[in-house]
């Protein structure tokens, strides 16, 4: 069977072939996440904003289909709610693109909250787990959310100017990274 699904190019391996050739282009497109990554944290306030106006985008997107996909809907009740749900993301995000600095104070809030509340969650499963499975790397990685999460709480709003920067800019730099270790792994399997 292991042959038969080998043959036909359908083995773990076989997504992998095209990209060997392509290792030069992944591992370019790492150094431009990489340098992107550094540049967000050399300037953490206007990496907040360019990620304030992401999420601005997104929202006006989400609110254009919403409206269009509310004139799908046959029941007037189910209508102006899909419909007044559309008006209210494109309004959010006009208000993103209008004020940066307050959407990002308001995000920075949203996001210690959540990260409090993962972290909380993770803790309890973490000691809930059965034994024999890894529970102490689920406990501390909780710790480690939830620590951040109130540092980023504590600091609020000051910390919107920075918070949202700094994860923009860690993501670029650990996504380029990796980028470049696929493309120079891929480069080591073609040769």
């Amino acid at each position: 069977m292991a042959n038969t699904v080998s043959a036909l190019g359908l083995g773990p391996r076989a997504g992998i072939a095209p990209l060997k050739a392509k290792w030069g282009w992944i591992v370019a497109l790492g150094v431009v996440y990489l340098i992107a990554g550094v540049i967000a944290l050399g300037s953490v306030v206007m990496a907040t904003i360019a990620s304030v106006y992401v999420v601005g985008i997104m929202m006006l997107l989400a609110g254009v289909f919403e409206v269009i996909h509310s004139f799908q809907i046959k029941t007037w009740g189910r209508f102006l709610f899909w419909l007044a749900l559309g008006v209210l993301y494109i309004i959010a995000g006009f208000v993103a693109f209008d004020n940066p600095l307050l959407t990002a104070v308001w995000l920075t809030l949203i996001l210690g909250a959540a990260l409090v509340a993962s972290g909380i969650m993770r803790v309890f499963l973490g000691f809930n787990m059965k034994g024999g499975t890894p529970w102490v790397w689920v406990v501390v990685s909780g710790l480690i959310t939830l620590l951040l999460g109130i540092i980023i709480l504590i600091h609020w709003p000051v910390s919107s100017l920075w918070t949202l920067g700094i994860f923009l800019g860690v993501d670029l730099v650990i996504a380029g990274v990796s980028w470049i270790a696929v493309g120079l792994g891929l480069r080591q399997a073609a040769a």
